[in-house]
C-alpha cells in the first residue's frame, strides 16, 4: 500500500515511481522524521543555510537567491515539516528542499545541485551530537562543584576509610569528596578530547567520494562552528565512530559513579549511619515504619548500568558493517544514544543533587574510628623509625598486638602498654615507651595529621588538592566556552555572508524547538505514540 500522492515522487527520483508504503512509513520513516523534526532541524537549517553560502561564493546563486534560500529556511521551526511518503518520501531532506522552494518567489534552478543527503545527514548528526556532549560536560562540572564544596565543608571531620571491605586507615569525607571531584574533572577531560576529536566537518564529502564543484571545506567547517573539515570524504559519510567514542566515555563514568552510589548507599545503611539524606530525596518502608530508605542512590547505582549498555549497542551497531554510507550504521546504531544521553544526564543531575543535599554525621564517624584499631600501620611505622625494629618484624608485632588487645575486649586507646611489650618479646623485641607508642598511633586525630605526602587525607593536604581542581575547572570550563563561542560565531557570520539578521538563538535552537538537555540522539526515538505535528505547504492533510 502506497499514498496517493506517490505519482509526485517522480519529481525526486526517476529511478522509483512509488513512495514508502505504509508500513515503512509507519514502522520506521514516520517516527524517524519525527525525531529528526524535533531534535536535528535545527543543524539541517544551519547547514543549508552554509551550503547557500557556498553557493554565492561560488557564483553557483547570485546574492539574490541566496538571500531568499536563507530567508526561507530561517523561518523553519519544528512544526514546519510533516513526513509524506508521497511528497517528500518522508524524508527529512527531502521535506526541507520542498518547503523552502515552495516559498520562493521564482524557482532558483540551481540550489541543490552536486549535493548529497549522505554528507548532510552525517554532518547534522554529528552536530547534534557534539553539541549535546557540550551540555553534558556542563552537567559534569555542576557535579565536579558539588562535590569540592562538600568536601571543604568535611575535610576535618574523621571517619573510617575501607579496603577490602575492612576498616583501613582514618580518612574524611572531604579526602573522598576530593577524589570524586577528581574523577568528574577527569572526565570531564576526557568528554573534551573526545569533542576535539569529532569535531570534523563530514561537509563536502558529497555522497562518498567528494564533490564536483570547489566547495571551501574549510570555510564551511569554520560557519558551522568546527575545529576543521573531515579530511577523508569516505570517513565523513561512512564513519560513526564519534557516537562509539561518547557512549564509551559515558560507560566509563558510569562505572566511576556506581563505584560512588556504592560507598553513599553503604554509609547511609542502619548499621554504619555516617550520612543522612532530607526527607525530600528518601523513601519508607510500607511495612517498616521504623525504616527510611534511600532509593534515590539505588537509581543512581541502577542508571550507571545502562550507559555500559548503550555503549554496547552502538558499537554492536557498527560492527561488521561495510565502510560505507550505510542506514544501519547512521541511523540503527544509534537508536539508543537519546536514551544514553538522557540516562547520563539525568544520573548526574541526581547524584548533584544529592551531594548538594547529603550532611555527613560526625559522632557516628568517629565513634566507628575509636572502635577499630586504625592505628596499626602506625604503629608498625614507629616501632621501627623510633624503636629500631625492623620493619617486618614491627609488622608482626603491631599485628600481634591488636589480636591480644581485641581478645582482652580493649578499645584501640588508650591501649594496654604490657600487651604491646609482650608482644614485641615474643618476637624477640624490647619496647621502650610503650604508652606513648600507643597514644600517638591510635589517636583518630593524629590518624589524620600524621600524613604529610601531597594527595593525603591531611587536612590542608586535601585543601591544597581542592584549590588545584577548582583551578582545572575553570581551565576547563574555559575550553568548553571557547568551543561554544566558535558554534557561535560560525553561525553570526553565516547569516552576516546571506544578509540576515543576528541569529536570535544559539545553533539549532529554533524558536518552537523544545529546550532540553535531555533530549538527544541521532537514532530512532523510542516511543512511536505520537504523531508529527504541524503541516508544510505542500501537505494539507495528515497521514
Amino acid at each position: 500500500m502506497t499514498s496517493e500522492e506517490d505519482g509526485r515522487v517522480a519529481a525526486l527520483s526517476g529511478r522509483i515511481a512509488g513512495g514508502p508504503s505504509a508500513l515503512l512509513h509507519d514502522e520506521v520513516l514516520e517516527p524517524q522524521f519525527r525525531f529528526e523534526s524535533r531534535h536535528l532541524i535545527g543543524h539541517y537549517v544551519a547547514i543549508e543555510k552554509v551550503l547557500a553560502a557556498e553557493y554565492e561564493r561560488m557564483d553557483i546563486l547570485t546574492p539574490g537567491e541566496a538571500h531568499a534560500v536563507a530567508a526561507r529556511l530561517d523561518g523553519v521551526g519544528t512544526a514546519t515539516l510533516t513526513a509524506r511518503p508521497g511528497a517528500n518520501m518522508s524524508d527529512i531532506a527531502f521535506a526541507l528542499e520542498r518547503h523552502v522552494e515552495q516559498g520562493l518567489e521564482r524557482p532558483v534552478a540551481r540550489w541543490h545541485v552536486d549535493r548529497s543527503r549522505n554528507d548532510l545527514q552525517s554532518c547534522a548528526q554529528l552536530m547534534f551530537g557534539r553539541d549535546r556532549l557540550a551540555g553534558f560536560a556542563r552537567s559534569l562540572l555542576e557535579l565536579g562543584a558539588a562535590a569540592r564544596d562538600l568536601a571543604e565543608a568535611t575535610r576535618e571531620l574523621p571517619m573510617p576509610g575501607y579496603t577490602h571491605f575492612q576498616a583501613a586507615q582514618v580518612i574524611t569525607p572531604g579526602f573522598y569528596l576530593a577524589a570524586v571531584g577528581e574523577q568528574v574533572l577527569h572526565s570531564t577531560r576526557r568528554l573534551l578530547a573526545t569533542y576535539d576529536g569529532i569535531d570534523a566537518c563530514p561537509l563536502g564529502a558529497g555522497a562518498m567520494a567528494g564533490q564536483e564543484l570547489p566547495w571551501d571545506r574549510d570555510r564551511m567547517a569554520r560557519l558551522l562552528g568546527f575545529a576543521r573539515p573531515q579530511p577523508s570524504a569516505l570517513t565523513s559519510v561512512a564513519s560513526r565512530r564519534w557516537s562509539a567514542e561518547t557512549t564509551a566515555e559515558l560507560g566509563l563514568l558510569g562505572a566511576a559513579l556506581s563505584r560512588f552510589a556504592t560507598d553513599l548507599l553503604t554509609w547511609g545503611s542502619s548499621e554504619y549511619g555516617f550520612i543522612e539524606l532530607p526527607d525530600e530525596l528518601s523513601g519508607i518502608s510500607s511495612a517498616m515504619p521504623q525504616k527510611k530508605n534511600y532509593p534515590v542512590l539505588e537509581r543512581i547505582r541502577g542508571r550507571t548500568a545502562h550507559l555500559g549498555a548503550f555503549h554496547l549497542d552502538a558499537l554492536l551497531g557498527q560492527r561488521n558493517t561495510p565502510f560505507c554510507n550505510l542506514v544501519e550504521v547512521s541511523k540503527e546504531a544509534n537508536t539508543h544514544l537519546l536514551d544514553a544521553f538522557e540516562s547520563a544526564h539525568g544520573t548526574v543531575r541526581l547524584f548533584t543533587e544529592v551531594l548538594r543535599r547529603l550532611s555527613f554525621r560526625p559522632e557516628r564517624m568517629r565513634e566507628a574510628c575509636e572502635r577499630e584499631f586504625l592505628g596499626g600501620f602506625s604503629l608498625a611505622n614507629a616501632l621501627t623509625l623510633t624503636a629500631g625494629v625492623p620493619w617486618r618484624t614491627a609488622q608482626v608485632v603491631a599485628g600481634r598486638y591488636v589480636v591480644l588487645a581485641a581478645g582482652a575486649g580493649l578499645a584501640p586507646a588508650p591501649g594496654d602498654p604490657a600487651l604491646l611489650e609482650a608482644a614485641a618479646a615474643e618476637k624477640g623485641v624490647t619496647v621502650t615507651g610503650a604508652a606513648a607508642l600507643l597514644a600517638e598511633a591510635f589517636d583518630v586525630r593524629r590518624g589524620l595529621e600524621r600524613m604529610s605526602s601531597a594527595g593525603s587525607a591531611h587536612p590542608e593536604a586535601v585543601r591544597r588538592l581542592l584549590e588545584e581542581l577548582d583551578a582545572e575547572h575553570v581551565r576547563l570550563s574555559a575550553e568548553w566556552d571557547r568551543r561554544a563561542a566558535a558554534v557561535r560565531a560560525g553561525a553570526v557570520e553565516t547569516d552576516r555572508v546571506l544578509g540576515l539578521a543576528a541569529p536570535r538563538k544559539g545553533r539549532g535552537e529554533l524558536r518552537d524547538q523544545p529546550q532540553t538537555a535531555r533530549s538527544c540522539s541521532t537514532g530512532l526515538p523510542t516511543e512511536r505514540g505520537e504523531n508529527s505535528v504541524g503541516t508544510d505547504d505542500d501537505a494539507r492533510r495528515k497521514h
